[in-house]
């Protein structure tokens, strides 16, 4: 069932009904512009990832200053963006299941669809899916960069099961997905280049075998928020897969620059609202912000801008925060902001956004795409 809106267009931040997801649209807003800026010389695209914000409406902002299209992970992500208007869209991840893949090709008439396989024993499904919706699917063979998760090896095997989707009439071969998301969160620099340049060799040699036996790659995509600068930079990648860069998060931050300091590419924009609820004792307070306000798998979530204030423990509807000596205790009713260590699981917990800039809320944004598993 759709949760109530948390806010109402107009009302002070610390009116926001709580727990509530936030997106700071000063600092969102400077995101989506950078990740443009940064792009626009290397000449590669950037096909947003909607894993992270699950929203037509920020699909559209994106695309608005220049991104292709949107990639996603699940199916009922995909129904929700071309619903919401979204033209192209990639899963960029293995559909299996009849069912699925029907519900899939049932949205060529209104985006264009794409999706990876690493096994040639779907073909023959997708085959007939795609014939009796009376389509073509674009397929992406997706490979093993590095990431150890889905993908078929690089090289000869990418190249045979290219060649079998390439001479199907009612499949068209898309290109590459060569994502390694393993190397997104490792800290420093230097270790990170050294992961993802080996994933732009396997990429690029398997490019090149692929146009040896004639076959293009229109879509070469991969590249996440933690990496995009070396795929976007390696004259490979035609798409960049980014998706966190526009929320950011606890996580995100740890990863470190050549010189050891955060890399600060981009802002925090998205938080969680939350209100002390309780003060049981003078170096401690609890919050209406537990597990089922956000996510804890990447680490606890960060009291923004108060380093004093530490969320030490969560249960389902509280969060613990321990006060130090230095920090300014928090009020009974107050609304605190928090960090969340992951932004892609967090969201999931939420229906809507609320749009706040200068301390009022200015929007709200339904998040359509979350929930389920399918």
């Amino acid at each position: 069932m759709l949760q109530a809106p948390p806010a109402a267009p107009g009302m002070r931040e610390e009116e926001i009904d709580t727990p509530a997801l936030l997106i700071d649209l000063d600092s969102f807003e400077a995101n989506l512009d950078r990740m443009q800026a940064l792009l626009a010389p290397t000449g590669a695209r950037l096909r947003a990832h909607a894993k992270t914000h699950k929203s037509p409406v920020i699909a559209r902002l994106q695309m608005r200053r220049g991104a292709v299209g949107q990639c996603v992970q699940k199916i009922a992500e995909a129904e929700a963006l071309a619903w919401g208007g979204v033209p192209d869209i990639l899963v960029s991840n293995e559909v299996i299941g009849r069912g699925k893949l029907a519900r899939l090709a049932a949205l060529a008439g209104l985006s264009e669809i794409a999706l990876c396989t690493d096994d040639p024993s779907q073909i023959a499904v997708l085959e007939d899916v795609a014939s009796a919706a009376r389509t073509r699917l674009r397929v992406l063979v997706e490979i093993d960069v590095g990431a150890g998760r889905c993908g078929v090896a690089p090289g000869p095997d990418a190249v045979a099961l290219a060649r079998r989707i390439a001479a199907s009439p009612q499949l068209r071969f898309a290109g590459l997905q060569a994502y390694h998301g393993g190397a997104q969160h490792i800290r420093k620099e230097n270790e990170r280049k050294s992961a993802i340049e080996s994933a732009i060799t396997l990429t690029r040699r398997t490019v090149e075998q692929l146009r040896q036996q004639g076959l293009d790659c229109p879509i070469v995509g991969g590249g996440g928020t933690g990496s995009f600068a070396f795929e976007a930079g390696s004259g490979v990648f035609t798409e960049i897969q980014a998706g966190s860069y526009c929320f950011m998060d606890a996580d995100y931050a740890q990863n470190l620059d050549e010189s050891g300091l955060p890399v600060s590419t981009f802002r925090q924009s998205l938080f969680v609202l939350a209100t002390v609820m309780s003060r049981p004792r003078p170096d401690g307070a609890v919050i209406d912000a537990g597990h089922k306000a956000v996510a804890v798998d990447s680490g606890l979530p960060l009291v923004w801008q108060q380093p004093e204030i530490r969320y030490v423990g969560a249960s389902d509807e509280h969060g613990n925060l321990t006060i130090g000596a230095a920090a300014t205790p928090p009020e009974l009713g107050q609304k605190l902001r928090l960090v969340p260590g992951h932004c892609d699981p967090t969201v999931d917990r939420y229906d809507w956004y609320v749009g706040v800039r200068n301390g009022r809320v200015e929007c709200l944004w339904p998040i359509s795409a979350r929930g389920g598993f399918s």
